[in-house]
């Protein structure tokens, strides 16, 4: 498969992309991911870019672009791909389409997965996550809790509420992305390239995308 996933924050991105890959061997690609790894490996492009995230810059859309196209062309983006998350905005995603098509690929279709504001506020300020940064393991007060004493139970280390996920913190986010992000659904629209998919459980939705696909 070949699919973009958009959606607010606490849409279930992740999750559902990290399903999908169980499914039929494409890779997640977050921008995120995709930056750290270039500055890991200390590649020229990685370098460009730890130069504007030393500064607390944002990294240019060009870089990303350069970035995007190397990683796109890596031997286990063979079976396919999931981009999680990317594009943000509408010149990103015109910047991809050019570069697909320079790359002679071609999208399946781009998932949007809708869920409601209360349901969002809800996921993410009952989140929690281990502190321990080589764990990182992701917990819900109500659906998936830490032990009582809040500690993780993979590796024993306290479970915190990250900054971001208070409640004015996501009021904000979903702002940004409603500004910003949103209008990516009336442009792949117009492309004909959008499936809107309500995104109550990453199961059903996973479930609904496959069928899609098939289809």
């Amino acid at each position: 498969m070949r699919i973009i996933l958009l959606g607010a924050p606490g849409a279930g991105k992740g999750t559902v992309a990290k399903l999908l890959t169980e499914f039929d061997g494409s890779v997640q690609i977050s921008t995120g991911d995709i930056l750290r790894s270039a500055v890991k490996e200390g590649s020229a492009l990685g370098k460009k870019a730890k130069e504007y995230m030393d500064r607390g810059d944002l990294v240019p859309d060009s870089l990303i672009m350069d970035i995007m196209e190397a990683r796109l062309q890596e031997p286990d983006c063979g079976k396919g791909f999931i981009l999680d998350g990317f594009p943000r905005t509408i010149p990103q995603a015109e910047d991809l389409q050019k570069l697909l098509a320079k790359l002679k690929i071609k999208l399946d279709f781009v998932a949007n997965l809708d869920v409601p504001r209360d349901v969002i506020l809800d996921r993410l300020t009952t989140r929690r996550t281990c502190c321990n940064p080589a764990c990182q393991a992701i917990y819900n007060v109500k659906s998936n809790p830490p032990r009582e004493d809040g500690t993780c139970t993979l590796c024993d280390h306290q479970t915190i509420q990250r900054d971001d996920e208070t409640e004015e913190a996501i009021t904000n986010r979903l702002e940004t992305y409603n500004s910003k992000t949103a209008p990516l659904i009336g442009f792949y629209e117009k492309e004909g390239l959008l499936k809107t998919f309500l995104s109550l459980s990453s199961k059903d939705t996973v479930a609904e995308i496959k069928k899609a696909l098939k289809a």
